[in-house]
């Protein structure tokens, strides 16, 4: 469990970095998110990790970066939790800026015209996996969002392995105290 004593060195047992995600594949490990799908894109270049078409690979790709190394303020004011639901005022302009920029990301790709699938470049991809968990914050504080994002959001909340991750959510015994107070139910 996060936030517990032992926590840090649970984590370093496995990661050079402290950090998660951490992919083990034999005596490699690779421990940040953003390196792990560009290692799984090159063990499995038929799984459709990333778009096809090099202009929407390229976009994919930045998108995904942008979101891999910002939005701070929106993951501090709004911490990932499957397991409860409210509102949260949001009043920082450092939020609310990062909250429109996640909309105006999610609708260029929208409207860019993806084919043969409705999420942001057609069939999901790893940009999909990269704002999955700013979907369920979303999701989880009542962000108030429009309705081709709203679309998206319900795409992806439908989405069979992410209906078994929140499930699994829900199934946890754990509770982080410091995360379950900051909702308007």
């Amino acid at each position: 469990a996060l936030g517990e004593p032992d926590t840090a060195a649970r984590i370093g047992a496995w990661s050079p970095s402290g950090l998660v995600p951490t992919l083990r594949d034999g005596d490699l490990t690779v421990w940040d998110s953003l390196a792990i799908t560009e290692y799984l894109a090159e063990r499995f270049p038929d799984r459709g990790i990333w778009p096809s078409a090099p202009s929407a690979r390229a976009r994919a790709r930045s998108i995904a970066a942008e979101m891999h190394g910002g939005f701070m303020p929106l993951r501090q004011a709004l911490p990932m939790n499957l397991r409860v639901k409210g509102t949260v005022p949001l009043t920082d302009p450092a939020v609310l800026k990062a909250v429109q920029r996640v909309i105006d990301i999610w609708t260029t790709c929208l409207e860019a015209g993806p084919q043969g699938g409705d999420f942001l470049f057609g069939p999901f991809c790893a940009a999909d996996a990269f704002y999955a968990p700013v979907v369920t914050r979303f999701e989880t504080y009542g962000i108030e969002v429009p309705p081709q994002a709203r679309r998206y959001m319900d795409t992806v909340l439908s989405f069979p392995p992410m209906q078994d991750w929140w499930a699994a959510a829900q199934a946890e015994p754990w509770v982080i105290a410091k995360y379950e107070g900051i909702l308007k139910e």
